[in-house]
């Protein structure tokens, strides 16, 4: 697969490239396809990065985008298969015959073969996979979880008996540069195929031809299994700056290998699926999903939000009397809904983020809870103090002494409940293996607007009125 070159490139020179992926240029193709115009169009997209015509398929009308597909010779379409999203790969393909599936999918490396099987049919699937080059290779990627260090793993990688010399190595190497694509280490198995070592290129490079394998590879490596959670696996590829990592079964077998960019794609897809999640979407949404899609997966957490906000109303109801005594506390009502939700949305962030890379565990909840229990009664103090000084300034109220003392001191605890709801329900829910990103967005607005009104109501009943 080509790439960017590394030196700086006049974008109006580049051949192909993001920069000339631009709204002109898909105006330009999508009128070409209508015209059926297949020279004109597979030349204007021959120096195209596949990343990039992948961006150009997902910008093109859907017809006109399966069009051009079609026309891709098997060699750019695998290519650009690997760099579309699931549920828009599985809609180009949906009509593809098997001769051709079967000539994409040979051209792709293992992990993106199964993935691309995953997205198609059972029937499709199952009627093409005997017939692809490395079927077996692919019935046993697909049995591994998804999103486990099986799922992502690739069979392609060079493995080298462990009585071999540095020569014999480097000519495995040689023998092995068309089938495996990026080669950036060796792997040294013993007879069971048990993996006993690593050997980078440059190490191999520079080692006596003459050299026993054993004599030059690290033995000090490190691997995962196949069922480790693939955010583990970036998490330690992340830590100790790895770009290969191999993939051993529960005996030690070395059964695969991941790579630097399949870390890269698992990294922007967790990202993205926190960030949807945080938003209060159901985490895998994409750009290219139809309308359907997009709102079964929102309108079951705008349901919830409706839920929250009725309860929220119920308790603003439930004070009634208190509202047509004193109809200035309905002043403070947003002013406490929206603190609550901004301080529980602040340390619960903190803390998903910290739970993501790794840098806070389950085990550190008393000490993440006191320090942000420090936290939120140093900003709770000050917030108090300036929104008790307003009341003042303004004289709001009739007893205006005492509602300075009702709405700052509802205002410090409203923060301080909020940020210890903030910081344990992420942790709780990590604990329990349920993903922490749910923590935040709707859940934890809705839950401290909750509470925040009723200790709001609570305290102005008992200070105030």
């Amino acid at each position: 697969m080509p790439h960017p070159p590394a030196a700086k490139v006049d974008p109006e020179e580049r051949p192909g490239g993001l920069l000339e992926v631009d709204g002109e240029l898909v105006e330009n193709i999508a009128t070409l396809l209508r015209a059926q115009q297949q020279g004109m169009v597979l030349n204007l997209v021959a120096d195209l990065y596949p990343a990039d015509l992948a961006r150009l398929l997902s910008h093109l009308p859907f017809d006109e985008a399966r069009r051009l597909f079609r026309w891709m010779p098997p060699e750019q379409g695998s290519d650009v298969l690997a760099e579309l999203d699931s549920a828009f790969r599985a809609d180009l393909l949906e009509e593809e015959r098997p001769q051709r599936l079967t000539a994409l999918l040979d051209d792709l490396d293992t992990d993106d073969a199964a993935d691309v099987l995953a997205d198609l049919s059972d029937e499709v699937a199952l009627r093409i996979l005997p017939d692809l080059e490395y079927a077996d290779d692919l019935r046993e990627l697909l049995g591994y979880g998804e999103e486990t260090a099986g799922g992502i793993m690739a069979r392609e990688y060079v493995a080298v008996p462990i009585d071999w010399t540095v020569a014999d190595v480097t000519e495995e190497v040689r023998r092995n540069a068309e089938t495996v694509e990026e080669i950036y280490a060796v792997f040294v198995i013993d007879e069971a195929e048990t993996l006993q070592g690593v050997i980078t290129l440059k190490r191999l490079l520079l080692s006596q031809a003459d050299a026993r394998i054993d004599s030059v590879m690290n033995e000090d490596f490190i691997s995962v299994t196949t069922d480790v959670d693939q955010e583990e696996v970036a998490r330690i590829m992340e830590r100790y700056d790895l770009v290969s990592l191999p993939v051993v079964d529960g005996i030690g077998r070395l059964v695969g290998r991941i790579t630097i960019d399949d870390v890269v794609d698992v990294i922007r897809d967790e990202a993205e699926e926190d960030i949807q999640r945080m938003s209060g979407m159901s985490g895998d949404e994409e750009p290219t999903d139809s309308v359907l899609r997009i709102t079964r997966g929102r309108l079951p957490w705008l349901l919830l939000g409706l839920v929250g906000a009725g309860l929220s109303g119920l308790v603003i109801g439930s004070f009634e009397d208190a509202l047509e005594q004193a109809v200035v506390l309905a002043t403070f009502i947003p002013i406490v809904m929206a603190m609550a939700g901004n301080a529980g949305i602040q340390s619960s962030s903190i803390v998903v983020q910290g739970l993501a890379s790794g840098d806070v565990w389950a085990s550190d909840v008393w000490r993440r809870l006191g320090k942000e229990v420090l936290v939120a009664s140093i900003n709770g103090v000050a917030l108090a103090v300036l929104l008790a000084a307003f009341v003042l300034i303004a004289a709001l109220g009739l007893d205006t002494a005492r509602l300075a003392l009702t709405a700052g001191l509802s205002l410090f605890l409203v923060i301080l409940l909020a940020t210890c709801i903030g910081t344990t329900v992420p942790l709780f829910l990590h604990r329990f293996d349920i993903d922490p990103a749910l923590a935040t967005g709707p859940f934890i607005t809705t839950s401290n607007d909750i509470i925040g009104l009723a200790v709001f109501f609570l305290l102005a009943t008992l200070l105030y009125l």
